[in-house]
């Protein structure tokens, strides 16, 4: 069976199993829109000016919606006891892995894609010519926090307190792509030219690369261990 081929049949059986339980991107959307509301209404307009407050609402939100939906990512194989099954299957561990991290690409995505309507809908902000922009910055730093979050959530789906575990070791790595985020949305919800986010967006694909690659590399071990 080719790599491609496996990853796919991987990545297609989570996006399947999700589809038919909708737990995970059911409690990331609602996580997050509960997240904006709050922001949204424990706002004093007249102390803290929404332009400011805006891009660092919008990427926090992201970040731990994101992080609730990978939460799960191994949680099904544990529950039902088909972990062991999957590493029997005739594939690498390297195409495990990508198709684990195509699915929770595409949960966090999804979530993302509702997550920004409802907050230029909470914070009437208007993004006209900065929509794409801000769309690629959050698809990017998906790319790169997603491939972390996959091989920590294969590092302690195992252990008893996996749930708890996984979201701690993450947050440390969410901190780049947040902080890059926040600073490129800033600039553009501010009218700034595009060429002063292009660095920012160069910073988050060489984020991306490194921990993609790295993935691809750790994720045999650390099933092996």
């Amino acid at each position: 069976m080719s790599f491609l081929r496996s990853a796919l049949l991987i990545a297609g059986k989570d996006v399947r199993v999700e589809l038919a339980s909708k737990t995970a991107l059911a409690t990331a959307v609602t996580f997050a829109v509960l997240v904006l509301v709050i922001f949204n209404f424990a706002r004093d307009p007249a102390e803290v000016p929404l332009a400011l407050l805006a891009p660092s609402v919008l990427w926090v939100t992201s970040a731990l919606a994101g992080l609730v939906a990978l939460n799960r990512s191994f949680a099904m194989e544990r529950e039902r006891g088909a972990l062991d099954g999957l590493l029997m299957a005739p594939m690498s561990r390297s195409a495990i892995f990508l198709g684990k991290y195509l699915a929770n690409v595409a949960f966090v995505l999804v979530v993302n894609a509702v997550l920004l309507p409802m907050f230029v809908l909470f914070f009437n902000v208007t993004l006209s010519g900065a929509l794409g922009w801000i769309a690629l910055l959050l698809g990017l730093a998906a790319a790169g926090y997603v491939a972390v979050g996959t091989v920590l959530a294969a590092m302690t789906v195992r252990t008893r307190f996996a749930d708890l575990m996984m979201p701690v070791l993450l947050l440390a790595f969410l901190v780049p792509p947040v902080l890059v985020g926040v600073l490129a949305t800033t600039r553009l919800l501010g009218g700034r030219p595009i060429g002063e986010i292009r660095g920012l967006v160069q910073i988050l694909v060489l984020y991306d690369v490194v921990f993609i690659t790295l993935g691809l590399m750790l994720f045999p071990a650390t099933m092996d261990e």
